[in-house]
């Protein structure tokens, strides 16, 4: 859903003999020997007008960029969302992707199962540090383990629990210390709800394939399971996702701390944190951000703990995120020019996305775990310029950041748009009716999903 440093890769010229021979750096000054033709790319997510400082240093990266590598012109295709559920198989199967298309993590193996994807495998190696990128992550744009590479990520996130720290000490809670198990959390929320005023302890979602989504999270929390190893069968009616369904009718109906509106979606959880009138809910880290840029919420108000589990079991964590992969079309030379300019933009330490002193002079939020793409040595030099240059009270996501990864990863489930949407009936019945009842819901939707996995095959 939402919501997540490679040095330099060096283009010589087409063979790929030549590309693997080459040394010249990206961000040397002097552009690669090897752009020897001109060559054109369009590109997905330009930033749009709305978010002008982002859109500001995405033109002035592409202008640098080309005046690096003068033979290459970037094609910026601004469109938001940048990967709209609604139209994505559409155009993935009329072959209207740009060259180098963005995604989510969720949409990766359906992209690679469809063919529509070149395989970049044979470049990967010209790029400085791939293997800095955490495993996990990487494995999204992998198939089957084969050596097969069809993309790289711009950002990873993990789910845990974003919380109103105004509101937890208002209620005597310590805001520093949010609960981290899903018993913690009921009590918590109990105490935050009494505060009155239309004030609601914890939120979630049942609408809009959001109530799918959180439940996929809040199962993992509990070690439970989407669908069966080999992602054939729905695995969900299980004892933790009855334990979902009865916490949270628990926390609806019996302690009253969910307040009376549901049928949220997306926006409604971060305009009621924004508000003062929410107390908690699971989200990513880039969810801070969002609450205060477009809902005018203060990041002095709001923290991030990790994913509440059950307290007997480390919990698990949803995991998601985003990046680009290339057109099968893409010539050669495309693909050579996509992989520079994602080196450029998204992979390399104090450069594009990871230029933490030009975003914060421009006034944007530096300091959230987020983008979480590195291991090694990487990570330590990204975390170090990254608290350089902060300016969000880093404190409030301290538990996050020292419990997190820790955490059991999760990625989403195959399908996972249309199992998403047959939750939000699952979530929607709990949380409106008082008599549902969980394993029956689950039992019906173990039907549905079946079906829809059936028909993937």
């Amino acid at each position: 859903m939402r919501s997540r440093n490679v040095a330099t890769l060096v283009i010589a010229g087409l063979a790929l003999a030549a590309t693997a021979s080459c040394s010249s750096s990206s961000t040397s000054g002097s552009p690669s020997a090897a752009d020897t033709g001109p060559v054109k790319i369009s590109v997905d997510c330009e930033p749009p007008t709305t978010q002008p400082a982002d859109r500001a240093n995405w033109l002035a990266d592409v202008a640098s960029f080309e005046k690096l590598h003068p033979n290459i012109t970037i094609d910026s295709k601004d469109s938001f969302p940048c990967d709209d559920p609604n139209t994505f198989n559409a155009k993935l199967a009329s072959g209207q992707m740009a060259d180098v298309f963005y995604l989510y993590f969720t949409d990766a193996a359906k992209v690679i199962d469809s063919g529509q994807a070149a395989d970049i495998q044979q470049y990967i190696s010209t790029v400085p540090h791939y293997t800095d990128i955490q495993p996990a992550v990487r494995a999204v744009f992998q198939q089957n383990g084969n050596g097969d590479v069809y993309g790289l990520p711009k950002s990873n996130y993990s789910m845990g629990l974003v919380y109103n720290r105004d509101l937890f000490t208002k209620a005597g809670l310590d805001p520093n210390s949010p609960p981290t198990t899903w018993a913690e959390v009921a009590a918590d929320a109990k105490k935050i709800s009494a505060l009155g005023n239309g004030i609601v302890g914890y939120g979630d979602y049942s609408a809009g394939n959001t109530g799918g989504w959180h439940f996929t999270a809040e199962i993992y929390s509990l070690g439970g399971t989407m669908v069966s190893a080999d992602g054939k069968t729905a695995a969900f009616n299980s004892p933790q996702g009855v334990a979902v369904l009865d916490n949270l009718k628990a926390m609806r109906w019996t302690d009253n701390s969910m307040g009376s509106k549901q049928l949220l979606q997306w926006a409604d959880l971060p305009t009621m944190m924004a508000s003062g009138k929410l107390g908690m809910y699971i989200g990513a880290p880039d969810n801070v951000t969002t609450i205060h840029d477009q809902f005018k919420g203060s990041f002095a108000d709001l923290g991030m703990g990790p994913m509440p589990g059950d307290g007997s079991t480390t919990p698990g964590t949803l995991v998601g995120g985003d990046g680009y992969m290339f057109n099968k079309h893409d010539t050669p030379a495309q693909i050579k020019a996509g992989l520079l300019w994602l080196e450029y933009e998204n992979l390399t330490p104090g450069q594009g996305q990871f230029n933490y002193q030009r975003a914060a002079a421009a006034g944007l939020p530096v300091g959230l775990p987020q983008p979480d793409l590195w291991q090694g040595a990487t990570a330590t030099t990204d975390a170090a310029a990254k608290a350089k240059y902060a300016d969000l009270p880093t404190s409030n996501y301290q538990t996050y950041v020292a419990t997190t990864p820790k955490l059991k990863a999760n990625l989403e489930p195959p399908q996972a748009q249309a199992i998403y949407k047959v939750l939000d009936n699952v979530m929607s019945a709990v949380l409106t009716n008082a008599n549902a009842d969980p394993g029956s819901l689950l039992s019906q939707a173990t039907t549905q999903v079946n079906s829809i996995l059936a028909n993937a095959q």
